[in-house]
């Protein structure tokens, strides 16, 4: 793990990246800002997680270090030691952790529940929608502190790099680090409800866009050409043929959309 400091004092806000090995696109962004050393109005903890899963260009050595919190000391997998380490390090710190994905490639923002404080800054992100996980949250680092989570856009590509770029600039604006105004929108929130699983298959399709809504009846994705059906409407998030082992993603429910401010005259 690699810790660094921007700013003097007792940092409040923490800035997470490569909690996956081959998510390198939040590295990035934290690397530069660190060549850049911004004038800051808050002091700002930049963290590196999983460098050994990093020099592998793999996603963990021992388990899913994002599936393991709160980690335990005595344990000898990697990833669980490193998870009991980062709980210490992030102690009292507002996180913002930055991940990729293999099944979208608009940023978008993941919440343990829909509080004031994700209310307040995931409007002032570039992200497409917010997503409540809590139902299926278990073993994340969003359980244990208060954590936004940003897929910064599909995994390994420049595009979510510079994404992440972006995305680390407008949290730090949003809560006070960084001068400067942010640029407010309308953001759907989704919340998600049930887990669609992928029968063992050589082959795997998916025919829906993320959070575009699939009504009830339609084909939403294939094993080895074995048609799936929808039983009900829902709002898939995170769908894609070979982004998970055992599901093809998730399907969740639409609850409202926080709308921007009016401008003023």
């Amino acid at each position: 793990m690699k810790v660094a400091q921007i700013g003097s004092g007792d940092p409040e806000i923490a800035v997470l990246a490569g909690v996956h090995g081959d998510e390198p696109c939040g590295v990035r962004a934290i690397e530069r800002l660190l060549e850049e050393q911004p004038s800051v109005e808050r002091p700002i903890k930049l963290v590196v997680a999983n460098e050994k899963a990093l020099e592998r260009r793999v996603r963990f050595v021992d388990e899913d270090l994002n599936r393991v919190f709160p980690g335990d000391s005595d344990t000898e997998t990697h990833e669980r030691q490193l998870a009991h380490r980062l709980l210490e390090e992030l102690e009292g710190c507002l996180t913002f952790s930055m991940h990729s994905t293999q099944s979208y490639a608009d940023p978008f923002a993941i919440v343990d529940g829909v509080d004031e404080t994700a209310r307040e800054v995931c409007p002032q992100l570039p992200v497409s929608a917010m997503v409540d996980t809590s139902n299926f949250a278990e073993g994340r680092l969003i359980t244990e502190l208060p954590t936004i989570e940003v897929e910064c856009g599909q995994q390994g590509t420049e595009t979510a790099a510079q994404n992440a770029n972006r995305l680390i600039r407008a949290f730090l604006t949003s809560v006070g680090a960084l001068p400067g105004d942010t640029v407010t929108r309308d953001l759907p929130v989704y919340q998600l409800t049930d887990v669609v699983p992928k029968e063992p298959a050589d082959t795997y399709e998916v025919f829906v866009e993320n959070f575009t809504q699939v009504e009830a009846g339609v084909t939403f994705a294939a094993a080895d050409g074995n048609e799936q059906v929808a039983d009900e409407s829902f709002y898939p998030v995170l769908m894609s043929p070979n982004g998970y082992r055992d599901v093809f993603g998730y399907a969740a429910e639409k609850l409202e959309v926080l709308e921007s401010p009016p401008a003023a005259d």
